[in-house]
């Protein structure tokens, strides 16, 4: 476990007026763990702490981590927030719960199940991270048989959901496998256990947004329907005694929906609320990102089914939504009432994007140089290189979008999400010499930051809505903070990018469940309005638009031409 000392305070001071009313978001992300004290009424974040969580990485592309460590570390951080914000928890009207789509294990007395091959009983490690490509061959095997519940998540199912490493665990672990899947074990998305944990593992519902986005679960209008498709499971390999709804969940509601009983008094004690504070029914942290971010008011009023919300960070996240069903090749979806309650979600995206550019930054021969300078100077090494790309870009007298004109890469370093849906694809880059100084390391961020453009435009591409068409983006999480990453992604793809006001979306996304489940809104749709406004907005600029169109060709082209190399690698 992490020691307490690892929590530190983000945001926080003294909160005047007894009469205000809080809602309390935890947003469980890849490295870290947050919690958010929020005003119902403006969405104002009064206090946040954060602790960092364990992960474990015992081979290539796996990655583990603790539901117990995960569990300590939310518990802390919302004491801590209480603590600074110098609230009473009996303030509090609701809690709510966003955390990455990663696979925990539990048997059937709610302790861990170990899910690290190389040490099998270390039961600590009992998450499959979101980002675990353990499980590409079951992946594979199972879009060779083409079911029909493949359409909702464009037609490939990704290593990265659940069905597959539940597949991967029986095959390679089956006695970890078979003590979540019987006797009273479970297989729960990391959202959904943390809403069991926090009712002292009384009540197991399971959110609609994470078994309809990553278990593969049918789902109508309301909620009902198929359910788990039991031909679907049949066809992925799972006996009819195998993986049983009390296994994976056999209640299902909406995001943002009251659990009976609200939070248990062992939680409470740990998250120092009052026993009973009603807790929601959690979701995903980037459809969080997306409540926190699409309700805020744009000009010209574009309806919610013509906006995109950007949720980047270590990963990225394209959430579109859409009145009726689309059904669009690559792109995971459509959801009913996935995010927004009755529209239709399309979610595309980046397995990699804040990670890709540290990685590239990081692992560059000019580094420690960068390194250095960051040390001296105290500033980040994102802001250097930004200064430095305005410096050269001033002395050849051009934008600075045209300094990477001869050199090209494609981000998927860690395989296409979307649109290709190819876990196989890796990362290419053209134009390197043989200097590497750190201008070199500067134009090799410039070009990595249009790659991550040019596929954002290739999944709106792909998406084609005239549901409305995508008229506004509005970007949250760590990289909307990046003025290149912004002006890059403006410019490329021809639309004013915003943000929100409140640019902790994800925690707001988080805080607007807990305030729906306690009744200070009406519903979603009014929290989202009400607690968040726009901030900034970065408009496109044409001067760059013909130069953003030729590299956006040579883009496509480089993605034809690695899909082909393989093809001939593979042949005969």
């Amino acid at each position: 476990m992490l020691p307490l000392l690892l929590s530190q305070s983000l945001v926080g001071f003294p909160v005047s007026g007894a009469a205000r009313r809080f809602a309390v978001g935890i947003d469980v992300g890849t490295g870290s763990a947050r919690a958010g004290l929020v005003d119902v009424e403006t969405g104002e974040l009064c206090a946040t702490r954060k602790q960092v969580i364990q992960t474990w990485t015992p081979r290539p592309e796996y990655y583990q981590q603790s539901s117990d460590d995960i569990w300590e570390a939310c518990a802390n951080c919302v004491r801590g927030a209480l603590s600074d914000a110098g609230i009473q928890g009996s303030q509090v009207v609701g809690i709510g719960f966003d955390a990455t789509c990663s696979l925990v294990c539990l048997d059937g007395d709610h302790q861990p199940i170990g899910t690290d091959p190389t040490e099998p009983d270390e039961s600590e490690k009992n998450i499959i991270l979101w980002m675990d490509h353990r499980a590409t061959a079951q992946a594979d095997s199972i879009n060779a048989k083409g079911h029909e519940r493949l359409s909702t998540v464009g037609g490939t199912i990704s290593p990265e959901m659940e069905i597959p490493k539940i597949a991967w665990l029986r095959e390679h672990m089956p006695s970890a496998f078979t003590r979540a899947s019987s006797n009273g074990g479970k297989f729960l998305d990391l959202a959904d256990f943390l809403a069991y944990r926090a009712t002292d593992y009384a009540t197991d519902v399971r959110s609609l947004c994470t078994v309809v986005c990553k278990w593969a679960y049918d789902a109508n209008a309301d909620g009902t329907g198929l359910g788990w498709d039991r031909s679907f499971l049949k066809d992925v390999g799972f006996a009819d005694d195998e993986l049983l709804p009390s296994s994976v969940g056999d209640t299902v509601r909406a995001p943002g929906t009251p659990i009976a009983g609200g939070i248990g008094p062992v939680a409470a004690g740990a998250l120092g609320l009052p026993e009973g504070t009603p807790l929601a029914v959690g979701m995903i942290d980037a459809h969080a990102g997306g409540l926190g971010c699409l309700g805020i008011a744009l000009p010209g009023d574009p309806p919610l089914p013509g906006r995109m919300a950007l949720i980047a960070g270590t990963s990225t996240c394209h959430m579109a939504s859409t009145r009726a069903p689309a059904f669009v090749p690559g792109v995971w979806g459509p959801y009913y009432s996935a995010m927004i309650p009755a529209l239709y979600l399309n979610e595309g995206g980046q397995s990699a994007a804040g990670a890709l550019i540290d990685h590239v930054i990081e692992s560059h021969a000019a580094f420690p140089q960068l390194k250095s300078e960051v040390d001296a100077s105290g500033v980040p090494h994102v802001v250097l290189l930004n200064r430095r790309l305005a410096e050269i870009a001033k002395e050849r007298g051009t934008p600075v979008a045209v300094l990477a004109a001869d050199l090209h890469v494609t981000p998927d370093f860690a395989g296409n999400r979307s649109p290709l849906a190819d876990p196989r694809m890796r990362g290419g880059v053209i134009g390197l010499g043989l200097s590497a100084t750190l201008d070199d390391l500067a134009l090799l961020y410039l070009a990595t930051v249009q790659a991550l453009a040019y596929q954002t435009r290739a999944i709106i591409e792909a998406l084609a809505y005239d549901d409305p068409s995508i008229s506004a983006v509005i970007a949250c999480g760590g990289l909307s903070k990046n003025p290149l990453f912004m002006t890059t992604h403006a410019d490329v793809l021809g639309l004013p990018i915003h943000t929100a006001q409140q640019d902790e979306a994800v925690l707001l996304g988080a805080a607007i469940l807990g305030a729906a489940a306690g009744g200070a809104h009406e519903s979603i749709e009014v929290a989202m309005a009400n607690m968040n406004a726009v901030g900034e907005t970065v408009t496109p600029d044409g001067e760059v638009a013909t130069y953003h169109a030729k590299k956006f060709k040579v883009f496509h082209r480089m993605n034809e031409d690695q899909q082909a190399y393989r093809s001939m690698m593979s042949g005969a």
